[in-house]
């Protein structure tokens, strides 16, 4: 619910309202990368995510308040992973089947009833059912998301047009955690929980609206049903284990899963015992990332339609590394920042090209499942992860669960440049992508 689209993400929904290709609808839609309708859409979840940017970076600082101590914190992340976890499979097949803005209406719903949670919530134990509860809307937004994008472009400028998408999203990135973090500084943690609810809420009166005039047009396939479900799911395991470009994709994914849960959430509590940095200035840092994500995601949509998604993601993940090296090697506030400015640059490399290589590894109408699908395989993987960073921190020290991650950005690479090669022709059907 705080963040409803993954890498941080994580983009933390949207509807497939596309005309067919060809005639003036055709024309109109190649010469605008940006359509109206995928407009609409970006503003509300600027809206929405703006509210979970403004708290999500700031929950461990939270948890603290609620005495929560570092092993308290890594549970509470560790935990709070099952449930979306657990949706997000069905969250990406009902978005294939209903289409899009039903989709995101269900999950915003769930959103909101999660917010009232958080705010009511007593302790870190209540704040986890409150979490738990609002993680619904990322089981259902997150999967539409990426799959409306990739239905408004062409293969030709799939990149760009998630670099264009990405971008004007990353807005959130640079507002929500700068605000959030002048909000606990004047207004107190109550007030900061209250403005970020009542943004959501009024991208949830949006998304109910695209939902009621424009849901009949959204694009859907199929029947409802268990059956159907189940042949679903069984052709994105079965492209699991092929061995082909799904399978690299969820082992490169699951091995950077599994690294960023075991530093990430402490980040913040590094931050802060280990440079001396303050709340307000966490959330300055955080918007310092969104902005240098915000400059490269452009010319990095260019770069991975030209040379190809897998150069623009090993470059990503070098970038990574090197933000981490600045980070741990160089004790100061200043190469702190410096670090986090690096490591938006690596995100900004990394979101549209791994995105736009997913969208052509399966056909249409699976997209919304395999979005799911990726995104649950590896958080079961990496479910551990945030626990784990906690027992590395105490009994180690600080430093050691960065460190683990810091290598990990460096050994994807190679089989990166080996591995990650795009279709070269789209998919149309399940059985060309189990082919390919």
């Amino acid at each position: 619910m705080l963040n409803e689209t993954r890498n941080g993400a994580a983009p933390e929904g949207a509807v497939a309202e596309v005309p067919p290709i060809g005639g003036a609808a055709g024309a109109a839609r190649k010469a605008r990368l940006i359509s109206p309708l995928l407009w609409n859409f970006l503003v509300a979840m600027v809206l929405a995510n703006v509210g979970g940017q403004m708290f999500y970076p700031l929950l461990p600082l939270y948890l603290r308040e609620l005495d929560a101590g570092v092993s308290e914190i890594g549970l509470f992340f560790t935990l709070s992973m099952i449930v979306p976890l657990a949706l997000q499979i069905a969250g990406g097949w009902m978005s294939d089947r209903i289409g899009r803005l039903k989709s995101i209406a269900i999950g915003s719903v769930g959103g909101v009833l999660g917010w009232i949670g958080i705010i009511l919530a007593p302790s870190w134990g209540w704040l986890l059912v409150g979490q738990a509860v609002g993680s619904i809307a990322g089981a259902f937004v997150a999967p539409s998301f990426d799959a409306f994008i990739a239905e408004q472009s062409d293969e030709k400028n799939r990149g760009k047009v998630f670099a264009v998408s990405q971008t004007i999203f990353q807005v959130v990135a640079v507002v929500g955690p700068l605000a959030g973090g002048l909000a606990v500084k004047y207004l107190g943690w109550r007030g900061l929980m209250l403005s970020a609810a009542s943004l959501y809420g009024v991208a949830t009166v949006m998304r109910l609206s695209m939902a009621r005039n424009h849901g009949s047009t959204s694009s859907s396939s199929g029947s409802v049903s268990v059956k159907d479900f189940g042949s679903s799911l069984r052709t994105m395991l079965g492209l699991a284990v092929s061995g082909g470009l799904i399978t690299w994709l969820l082992i490169s994914d699951g091995v950077r899963d599994i690294a960023m849960g075991l530093s990430g959430n402490l980040l913040p509590v590094f931050l802060q015992d280990e440079r001396g940095i303050d709340i307000a200035a966490i959330g300055l840092l955080n918007a310092l990332f969104g902005g240098a994500s915000m400059l490269v995601m452009i010319p990095a949509g260019h770069l991975s339609d030209r040379f190809g998604e897998r150069f623009a993601i090993a470059a990503g993940y070098l970038t990574a590394f090197a933000s981490f090296l600045l980070l741990l090697l160089v004790d100061s506030p200043w190469a702190a920042g410096a670090s986090f400015v690096v490591f938006g640059a690596a995100v900004g490399l990394l979101s549209p090209a791994y995105q736009s290589l997913i969208s052509k590894s399966v056909p249409e109408n699976l997209r919304g499942i395999a979005f799911g699908f990726l995104s649950t395989s590896n958080g079961f993987i990496a479910l551990p992860a945030p626990w784990l960073g906690a027992m590395l921190w105490q009994g180690i020290a600080p430093v050691a669960p960065f460190w683990v991650t810091a290598a990990a950005m460096l050994l994807i690479v190679p089989p990166v440049l080996a591995k990650f090669k795009s279709p070269s022709a789209p998919l149309r059907s399940a059985g060309e992508t189990a082919a390919s």
